[in-house]
């Protein structure tokens, strides 16, 4: 019985989005751990367990990689409690946490300046690069070829250098002149090519990318969305061309999950996530609690 309302308990925190992480195995447990937000997606998840792990606060269980959870902790010796929260709404509830890993996205979404403000940063893996995606089989279009081209313009990578300053990093190893010699650019004047995306800093990025195409006489609509979810929907249906917003782990585990057909088209730059302090402002309360 006493097992049984022990199971019941944990269920119970598990729904409500926090967990503690007291049943690990670690004879140098402290009580009274710091409160931690973490995203509730798995690929975004195991980037920050995969984070907090590079720093000496957890261990992770021996071959957990990219679809890590709060459950595959195997040692948790500063009793850290981890709050499981969407990765949009992160920024939001900082002020009620001890810290928060944050999408550096979402952190210049809310206001916040990972260079200035982020305590520990993971390196900037092309891994996590973000993508533009597509309907299987419309990767090779003349569409698609054109936004990848403008995407990976000079013009895009020195916006990206410039305007973000190393809180997001282009992945474009030889940016070209915008425009791709393989499509019919003529064939293509006065079309559209939408694009979901999240507002910052795919949306702005984007803007950039409408510049260039405009000059061939093809209009680039954006569509914002503030989620993980829709953008994606909205390709497989075919309302929208294409999205930007997501890295290739995300897309590939969305996939799985929901019977969807989308492919990378292109990889152009990585966000990389950033512990950030809210009740307290230094990591060493991690382990002095």
């Amino acid at each position: 019985m006493k097992k049984f309302i022990s199971f019941v308990l944990a269920a119970a925190l598990t729904v409500a989005g926090i967990v503690s992480l007291s049943a690990c195995s670690n004879s140098n447990k402290k009580s009274g751990g710091v409160t931690i937000a973490v995203p509730n997606d798995t690929t975004n998840e195991a980037r920050a367990l995969l984070l907090l792990q590079d720093n000496g606060y957890i261990k992770l269980k021996d071959g957990t990689g990219i679809t890590a959870t709060i459950q595959d902790i195997q040692d948790n010796p500063y009793n850290i409690t981890f709050k499981e929260v969407e990765a949009a709404q992160i920024p939001n509830v900082l002020k009620d946490v001890d810290f928060a890993v944050i999408n550096s996205n979402y952190a210049i979404e809310a206001g916040i300046n990972p260079a200035q403000q982020s305590l520990a940063t993971e390196g900037s893996s092309s891994a996590y690069s973000n993508i533009v995606a597509v309907k299987e089989g419309n990767e090779a279009s003349d569409k698609t070829k054109a936004l990848i081209a403008a995407l990976k313009s000079e013009k895009v990578a020195t916006y990206i250098k410039t305007q973000y300053a190393g809180d997001v990093v282009s992945v474009v190893e030889n940016p070209g002149n915008g425009f791709d010699d393989t499509v019919n650019y003529d064939a293509l004047s006065g079309s559209t090519i939408s694009v979901a995306a999240s507002p910052t800093p795919h949306a702005e990025i984007l803007k950039i990318a409408q510049e260039i195409l405009n000059e061939k006489n093809i209009t680039l609509k954006i569509v914002e969305y503030t989620d993980y979810v829709q953008p994606n929907n909205v390709v497989e249906s075919g309302e929208l061309d294409a999205n930007y917003f997501q890295h290739f782990p995300y897309l590939d585990d969305f996939n799985k999950e929901n019977n969807t057909h989308l492919v990378s088209a292109g990889d152009i730059h990585v966000e990389p996530l950033g512990i950030y302090g809210g009740k307290q402002n230094n990591l060493d309360a991690i382990k002095n609690q």
